[in-house]
């Protein structure tokens, strides 16, 4: 069967870099679940993310799409399956949070089809999704980093594809909107079977809401497989350097990295206030 999308050993380098960013790098994504990618900084976690998106061509190997080769399709046909959220992206000077949201749907238009009532109701849809309705009237530039976070996921989601790639997508966000994100990942998984690959930094978001895990270390994926199976102690040692204990979640039984304490804080004792001197400012913890 088909997967909905696939490297296969995909190896790339970026002009004038020392040494390749993928090797011979395989990795499969299954639909409707989500897979999340983690790994160390410059590891080519988001270079794997935009190989996948048609952004950046493999020097050997290829990408895939339902079995077909993605350089190898319509550009605006693979935009129709596939939405990239990249790291930093740059709205044009003056665009309001709604009109980039409605840039989603571009490629749903055409010669023959103009914008319509259907476009309009999925840029309302994924305003509302995302909190960001009240949003859609102000200039991009003027948004908080947070609330441009939050106007660029609405645009992917504007886009309705069946394959969502999100580089940090909770990148700026506070710990709130960090959970509704993904949270909303997750709706679109098991309510609307959508496909997710997203990068992540934190451990624990990625055992609590992913399916499948992909970590990578030098280019190369070190270990795939569910949450439970993959994020170990050895693990988070050997690929992040840091020494931990795995604990289950009290609240959703996936696993729950602790890092141990490799350099215990130093606790002052800090003087009793009918011990501190007259006058002198209150101790601060």
């Amino acid at each position: 069967m088909d997967r909905a999308l696939a490297a296969e050993s995909v190896s790339l380098t970026y002009p004038g870099a020392s040494g390749p960013i993928l090797t011979d790098l395989s990795v499969t994504v299954e639909p409707g679940a989500m897979t999340v990618i983690v790994g160390p900084n410059a590891c080519g976690k988001s270079t794997l993310l935009r190989a996948c998106g048609r952004v950046l061509r493999p020097d050997a190997g290829q990408v895939t799409l339902d079995g077909a080769r993605i350089g190898d399709l319509v550009p605006k046909a693979f935009a129709r399956k596939v939405a990239l959220l990249p790291q930093s992206a740059t709205a044009p000077d003056g665009i309001t949070a709604g009109d980039l949201v409605a840039r989603g749907r571009f490629p749903h238009q055409g010669l023959l089809r103009q914008w319509s009532a259907e476009d309009e109701a999925a840029v309302t849809r994924a305003l509302e999704r995302t909190d960001t309705m009240a949003l859609a009237g102000r200039a991009v530039a003027e948004l908080s980093g947070g609330q441009r976070q939050r106007v660029w996921i609405a645009m992917a989601l504007a886009q309705e594809t069946d394959i969502l790639l999100l580089d940090e997508p909770t990148t700026y966000l506070d710990l709130a909107h960090q959970l509704e994100i993904l949270d909303l990942c997750r709706e679109l998984i098991d309510d609307h079977g959508k496909t997710i690959v997203a990068v992540l930094h934190d451990l624990n978001h990625a055992c609590r809401y992913a399916d499948h895990i992909v970590a990578m270390r030098d280019g190369r994926v070190v270990a795939t497989g569910a949450p439970e199976e993959t994020i170990t102690a050895d693990l988070v040692r050997d690929v992040f350097g840091v020494p931990c204990r795995i604990i289950p979640d009290p609240v959703t039984h996936a696993p729950l990295v602790v890092p141990e304490e490799a350099r215990p804080r130093r606790r002052n004792p800090v003087a009793a206030p009918s011990e501190a001197r007259a006058g002198s400012p209150p101790a601060i913890r």
